[in-house]
């Protein structure tokens, strides 16, 4: 969704909103999935609230900015560290399953499309299916589960979800 800022040889999520860029396809790629008919929600952990790195307001101003761009249809935050006991810290599957349940999403026959190992791991958990954005394989634990896909970009990953859903629609 969002373009990462490289620190320490890692990818991170953007610290101040002027860091803040939306990736280039990625309106136009969340609007094919709302118009094949899919509920489209961001889970995103953020512990950078947690340790005091950025704050909720940056990152509400944020989420502002791409809602003007984006048709999302919800955002749920994790705002906690590792360390600390919560639900909703992808991997675990807190987030997507209470998503789920807000807006009727079956899992199933759901996508959880990340550029994490977390995130992957996430929508196993859930039962979704899952694409890996990106390149950056950095501390993936040993015997995780392959995502579905790989893909480069965003744009590229809605291609892949709906050729699967026009092929299972077609059965």
């Amino acid at each position: 969704m969002n373009a990462n800022i490289e620190r320490g040889g890692r990818p991170v999520a953007p610290w101040r909103l002027k860091d803040y860029e939306i990736l280039p396809g990625v309106p136009e790629a969340i609007s094919a999935l709302k118009r094949a008919g899919f509920v489209t929600v961001v889970v995103t952990n953020q512990p950078d609230i947690a340790t005091g790195r950025s704050t909720r307001a940056i990152l509400d101003a944020m989420h502002d900015k791409l809602l003007r761009y984006v048709a999302i249809d919800d955002i749920r935050v994790c705002p906690h560290v590792d360390g600390d006991a919560c639900a909703c810290r992808k991997p675990k599957p807190g987030m997507l399953l209470e998503a789920a349940a807000d807006h009727a999403i079956v899992l199933d026959r759901s996508w959880l499309v990340g550029d994490r190992w977390r995130d992957i791991a996430a929508g196993h958990a859930a039962g979704c299916r899952s694409i890996l954005v990106g390149d950056w394989d950095g501390d993936v634990p040993a015997g995780m589960r392959p995502a579905h896909a790989r893909t480069k970009s965003l744009p590229e990953a809605v291609a892949v979800i709906l050729r699967e859903d026009h092929l299972q629609a077609a059965g």
